[in-house]
């Protein structure tokens, strides 16, 4: 298998959002972007402030290379909106799950998240990823609706994957994309950017 280049490290823009590599720098903004309870409702922390109590771990998952966090500019006003990563990053097997994404209220239902992941999906692939995948709580409808209508194909469900704050084992789906369907994604993607 040919080696994979490396993900991280510098700032992907398009023209809706620039993906900014965690700093500290970001993290006023991002716990004010994650202030909205009803962002954490599927994710593994209870509150904006569960985010901010995470955010040394993430620089610490960062400096270790275990995963690259970026922080999600809107280049309309400026403002930060949310944050996406790229976890699980496997090079030997070319597999990297792209998760941890989240935005703010204002955020939701626009060119942001399509455009990011076209961002993140695109490096992935250009860096010789063979496989970029997903997971979502099994309950989060929205979440499994937007990865369908990405591209992405389900692979299949994890029963009781993971123990939630809210006080229930989570159902993961999971999701990928393949270097072979990455055209056809890549295609799609750029019909609802310009659309």
């Amino acid at each position: 298998m040919k080696p994979v280049s490396p993900l991280g490290g510098k700032i992907l823009t398009g023209r809706f959002v620039a993906l900014e590599p965690l700093e500290a720098r970001h993290h006023a903004d991002l716990i004010a972007a994650a202030a909205d309870p009803d962002i954490w409702l599927y994710m593994p922390v209870v509150s904006g402030q569960g985010f901010a109590d995470r955010l040394s771990w993430l620089s610490e998952q960062m400096r270790q290379g275990a995963q690259i966090v970026y922080a999600v500019r809107r280049l309309s006003d400026g403002k930060i909106v949310g944050a996406t990563s790229y976890l699980a990053i496997v090079p030997e097997h070319a597999r990297v799950e792209i998760g941890w994404t989240w935005y703010a209220a204002d955020a939701q239902a626009t060119k942001i998240n399509p455009e990011a992941k076209y961002l993140l999906l695109e490096n992935a692939f250009a860096a010789g990823f063979n496989r970029v995948e997903f997971k979502t709580d099994a309950r989060n409808a929205r979440s499994r609706a937007a990865l369908t209508k990405l591209g992405a194909k389900e692979d299949g469900i994890m029963r009781g994957h993971m123990w939630m704050p809210r006080a229930y084992f989570r159902d993961s789906v999971y999701f990928s994309i393949l270097a072979s369907e990455w055209p056809a994604v890549k295609a799609g993607l750029e019909r609802r950017l310009e659309s």
